[in-house]
């Protein structure tokens, strides 16, 4: 499934249907996407439950995290439509009753993956700031000019790295289900309604998608301005 899916890339790349950008996102994309999923499970652990440990689930492996809807499917439906490919990785399984303060842990749990995604952002960043920064004093300054530098691979890579993380961070910062963001509200419902809660967050994932898919206007309303005041503090 995997080498189809990277002959697929490839084959979409060649015939123009998705741009180098596109392939360099999708490979910042994927571990990106599997360092969030990994830091549910290490938090987990640390806090009573090696249920991830044991699942084979703390790896960068990209094999054990492949849903074949997600990871592959829907990618793949979507370089072909011409739309920006999205996806989602298996969700790394944590058992809440093992942690030691299931309540209050889970949480954590939950918010270590934006937190790690987050963390990348700013690391890209200050590197991207770092590195161009370097570049234009090698140039030098001169009084009135402006200095422009043409983006090399690298900076293709920090760059998007920078703006994916902190997109991922974001996104999954909504306070829908199942996205980690709904976990604060998972903590302040009562005990009583947890039980209806967990049911109607095992079918709100098509909500999600539907809500990214179709109505990409509002998002952009949210995730545009804080791409550019990230720009704004990196990029010189």
């Amino acid at each position: 499934m995997t080498a189809l899916f990277v002959a697929v890339l490839l084959a979409a790349e060649l015939s123009h249907v998705i741009s180098a950008d596109a392939l360099i996102l999708l490979c910042v994309l994927v571990p990106s996407i599997i360092l969030h999923e990994v830091s549910h499970g290490a938090v987990a652990c640390v806090f009573g439950d090696d249920t991830a440990r044991r699942a084979g689930r703390l790896t960068m492996n990209p094999f054990a995290h492949i849903d074949p809807v997600g990871s592959i499917l829907l990618p793949v439906l979507l370089i072909f439509a011409g739309l920006t490919p999205i996806g989602y990785a298996k969700p790394v399984p944590v058992n809440v009753s093992r942690l030691r303060s299931p309540r209050n842990q889970s949480v954590f749990v939950s918010l270590s993956g934006p937190a790690v995604n987050i963390i990348l952002a700013v690391v890209a960043g200050l590197l991207l700031h770092f590195k161009l920064s370097h570049e234009i004093s090698g140039v030098g300054v001169f009084s009135g000019a402006q200095i422009t530098i043409d983006p090399s691979l690298v900076d293709r890579i920090l760059f998007y790295a920078g703006a994916i993380n902190l997109l991922l961070g974001v996104f999954n910062m909504i306070p829908i289900p199942p996205l980690d963001g709904s976990a604060l509200i998972e903590r302040v419902l009562p005990a009583g309604a947890l039980p209806g809660y967990f049911r109607l967050r095992g079918v709100m994932l098509p909500v999600v998608l539907v809500l990214f898919l179709f109505f990409p206007g509002a998002l952009a309303k949210v995730f545009t301005p804080i791409i550019d005041l990230w720009s704004r503090v990196f990029v010189p």
